[in-house]
């Protein structure tokens, strides 16, 4: 699960995605535009300017941008920025100190086999989406491919 940090930072990181030849937007625009608490939402890109994701300026004329291009910020930087590793259960996590319950022989259980597919792929879909993935206007699948859309 995403926490709900993570969702309003993606949302802020797509809004300055948006606005990205704009320069600096205020954090009390952000916080509007983006339906997010304010006082949550500094502490938030605080956390980002200190991993590198944002460039901030005090004082009047001041804000956040971002200081790479959106498609070269995978969702996947922004998750780990703000939670660390992504989340796991504990038999598919490479740091974790112990088993499940299921696990006992060190072979990994049938829920086991299912819940690191799971962890591959979400891995794989953060890693693969950029902020400019989440900006660019929605396309209609063809007839013969497959097409996800994301929205936050």
């Amino acid at each position: 699960m995403l926490t709900r940090k993570t969702l309003y930072a993606l949302k802020a990181l797509s809004i300055l995605a948006e606005d990205g030849d704009r320069g600096l937007v205020a954090t009390c625009e952000l916080a509007e535009r983006g339906e997010i608490p304010r006082k949550f939402l500094e502490t938030i890109l605080r956390e980002l300017q200190q991993h590198g994701i944002l460039f901030s300026q005090r004082g009047p004329g001041g804000g956040y941008a971002l200081r790479r291009e959106p498609g070269d910020i995978a969702l996947a930087t922004v998750v780990r920025a703000l939670n660390g590793p992504l989340p796991s259960v504990p038999c598919v996590s490479q740091r974790a100190s112990s088993r499940c319950t299921g696990c006992n022989n060190g072979d990994p259980c049938s829920v086991s086999k299912v819940m690191k597919e799971l962890h591959d792929a979400t891995a794989r879909v953060l890693e693969s989406t950029t902020l400019l993935d989440l900006v660019r206007p929605v396309r209609q699948p063809s007839e013969h491919s497959v097409a996800a859309a994301y929205s936050i």
